[in-house]
């Protein structure tokens, strides 16, 4: 018999991320699964950052009692239920009505922190006020200056714990495959017009009882007429600002009080700077691999900013996880915590918050299986002799030549 994926919609029946992966492509409509899934130009990045993890061989230790695991983790001094997070993601209300209310409310039951977008289709204030649990707000900083001071202390006031600073999207990645399904921003084409029509589900989830989502927090930003989600690409693309630099971080940490991130960085010398400026954490990224096509995956650059800055920030990063080893191999390499993007969606797309938790549940599992069959039980006995190469050849190379040992 021919091996399938699950068929059918119930999200407790998915074994993997790929299933509810394949559950949400059935029930969402292309443009906005295009958003979701696609990548920047010949999506090399994209493709990199799957392909590392196959890269990093795990070996296992024996005779180990692990029969009292635990998986809890210490974020930022406070105790976090696993080692990962769900890190920001934006348009959520395409996946599913008020994703981003459901995501979060996934991760405050699971105890895991949430990252909220700027580009929410629910305001900061509404998300922490109905979903609770520990939240961070992820920040771009638009050209608009009075906007952000008052996004920033919107945020302050409805209790977010962190700030997160996104600083890889001055200038606007070439999202080709994404730009294809309009005939002009914000415009479907003809063939996705029919084919939304297509996905009755999602029609009667998103679209027909409430509308095209909103962006919530950036109506200021927009032409009057111009917030739904579907059509304020184009001109809050104009809003990021080519100029971003370290002063901007610099005035950042003299306004938020509170943990402040930077999500972007993907070098030793970035990650070292952002430490000088009193930054509390990085997030090793290349954006899913949505900007620079041909990016180093954050995986091969790890160990070495490891090397340099273990114990001076809390070092976290993203891109292609699905696998509960993928981000035990993060782990070994010496990551503080992985960020969930994608895998998130998929079970949000699959399934709203019931699919979301699915996700949560599904990595958190695997987590817990491979830990114990490497021979330990806890994530801070993980033993960093447990992890190998297969390829010196992949591995960032600094500027001394040398990469990490394997």
């Amino acid at each position: 018999m021919k091996r399938r994926r699950y068929q059918g919609r119930d999200v407790a029946r998915a074994l993997t991320i790929e299933d509810l992966r394949q559950m949400a492509r059935r029930r969402a409509p292309n443009f906005a699964w295009e958003y979701v899934e696609g990548g920047a130009e010949e999506e090399v990045t994209l493709r990199r950052n799957r392909e590392v993890f196959d890269d990093i061989a795990l070996v296992p230790r024996t005779l180990v009692d692990v029969s009292n695991r635990r998986l809890g983790i210490q974020l930022f001094g406070r105790d976090s239920a696993f080692p990962f997070l769900i890190g920001p993601t934006g348009f959520n209300g395409f996946m599913t009505h008020e994703g981003d209310v459901q995501l979060a409310t996934a991760a405050a039951r699971a105890g895991i922190p949430f990252t909220l977008s700027t580009v929410s289709t629910v305001a900061l204030d509404e998300v922490a006020r109905r979903a609770g649990g520990r939240l961070w707000m992820q920040l771009y900083l638009f050209r608009d200056r009075d906007w952000a001071r008052g996004l920033i202390e919107r945020a302050e006031r409805a209790g977010y714990e962190a700030l997160m600073l996104t600083v890889d999207i001055s200038v606007y990645g070439n999202r080709e495959w994404d730009a294809r399904n309009f005939a002009k921003p914000g415009q479907l084409d003809l063939r996705n017009k029919i084919e939304t029509l297509m996905h009755p589900r999602w029609l009667f989830d998103v679209m027909i009882p409430h509308g095209t989502p909103r962006l919530a927090n950036v109506t200021e930003l927009l032409p009057p007429g111009m917030t739904s989600a579907r059509g304020a690409s184009a001109p809050l693309g104009r809003q990021h600002n080519p100029s971003l630099n370290w002063d901007d971080v610099a005035w950042l940490r003299d306004l938020w009080p509170r943990k402040l991130i930077i999500k972007g960085v993907n070098s030793v010398a970035d990650a070292t700077r952002a430490a000088q400026y009193g930054v509390d954490g990085v997030v090793l990224s290349n954006h899913g691999g949505r900007q620079l096509d041909g990016a180093v995956s954050p995986m091969e650059v790890l160990p070495e900013v490891v090397a340099a800055l273990k114990g001076q920030l809390t070092i976290m990063l993203d891109g292609g996880f699905r696998r509960g080893s993928d981000i035990v191999k993060a782990l070994l390499l010496g990551a503080d915590a992985v960020l969930i993007g994608r895998a998130g969606l998929y079970g949000l797309g699959a399934g709203g918050g019931a699919g979301a938790a699915r996700a949560i549940d599904i990595l958190a599992n695997e987590i817990d299986r491979v830990v114990g069959l490497l021979g330990t039980d806890t994530i801070a006995g993980l033993d960093p002799g447990c992890v190998r190469w297969r390829s010196q050849g992949r591995l960032y190379k600094g500027a001394s030549g040398e990469g990490p040992e394997s």
